[in-house]
């Protein structure tokens, strides 16, 4: 693991943002909405050749030409900020050195914000991990900035201008277990995150702030996934946990076992403050932009959660 930390540049207002489609093929219209969206903000978003593609069977495009785009995406000195249009399935064909694999020195010569969440969490704690670069996990333009109240811009406008990120009650967390606990916040979508372990691009969970989110996972499938983290040692000195909102994580209400008591058994060994229900990644609403690989500070205390980052995420704010 690198032991600096690569904060990108902020984006300036007027700034050109690359859209980029590195797993699955997305909706177009849903591509141009997002654009439209982000041109709306005064950014100028234009999609990368192979963004709005199709490849059998459920690509946007080969893994050497979604790897292109991304390539290019972050050596361009035009772009100041790569965002995906949606997850799906496929990014992990972009660490395979057979089909070149990501450059990290071309990407830690070129630091860009680079937004994703869902397939692309394997891709980004690659990319924390070994470059160091400052992870946003965030909304996507075909996902979330092309539908009405998709983006929790506060989040959003702080991480990329050098502000700080400071959610709570009000983007859906709550107390599962109160405390207080500080450190680096790390993590992404956990089925990613699980599926990675036993290869060369295994996260670093190991004493974060662990931030975990998911999408249609039911709760016996939550706790085989917490249980294989804990049995390949990735939990060790973890300092407190973040869940998202889970939707579709749930048993029908009809059913005994909610995923709060899934969790709460399943981590009883972990004495540490635990909060669930915070809007980023695979969300209702309002998609949260959270900076992984920054010092920040979870506060579980009388029902009121926050969880505040103590960094910039970004170098040269203005």
């Amino acid at each position: 693991m690198v032991e600096g930390l690569l904060k990108p540049p902020a984006i300036p207002p007027g700034a050109k943002i690359a859209i980029v489609s590195p797993a699955s093929s997305a909706n177009p219209e849903r591509i141009a909405r997002g654009i439209a969206a982000l041109r709306a903000l005064g950014y100028d978003a234009v999609a990368s050749p192979h963004a709005c593609g199709k490849h059998p069977p459920y690509f946007s495009a080969t893994a050497e030409e979604r790897l292109a785009d991304l390539h290019s995406a972050f050596a361009d000195p035009e772009i100041a900020a790569i965002i995906c249009t949606r997850g799906g399935y496929g990014s992990n064909y972009l660490l395979d050195r057979t089909t070149g694999g990501l450059d990290l020195d071309l990407i830690r010569a070129h630091p860009k914000p680079f937004f994703a969440y869902s397939d692309h969490t394997a891709v980004q704690t690659w990319l924390l991990d070994q470059t160091g670069l400052v992870s946003f996990h965030g909304p996507m333009a075909a996902a979330d900035f092309s539908v009405e109240n998709g983006v929790h811009l506060p989040s959003f406008h702080a991480a990329v201008t050098g502000g700080l990120v400071a959610v709570g009650a009000e983007q859906g967390m709550r107390v599962l277990r109160p405390g207080r606990a500080r450190g680096v916040l790390y993590g992404g979508c956990l089925s990613i995150l699980a599926a990675s372990l036993g290869t060369p691009y295994a996260p670093h969970t190991e004493g974060k702030l662990l931030f975990l989110e998911d999408l249609g996972e039911k709760p016996y499938q939550i706790d085989r996934l917490l249980r294989h983290m804990i049995l390949a040692a990735k939990f060790q000195g973890v300092r407190g946990f973040v869940f998202g909102e889970m939707p579709g994580c749930e048993f029908d209400k009809s059913r005994p076992g909610s995923l709060d008591e899934v969790i709460l058994r399943v981590l009883a060994g972990f004495d540490v403050p635990i909060a669930i229900g915070l809007r980023s990644g695979h969300v209702s609403q309002a998609n949260v932009t959270l900076p992984f690989g920054l010092e920040a500070e979870l506060i579980l205390d009388n029902d009121q959660p926050q969880l505040q980052i103590l960094e910039p995420a970004v170098s040269h704010a203005g």
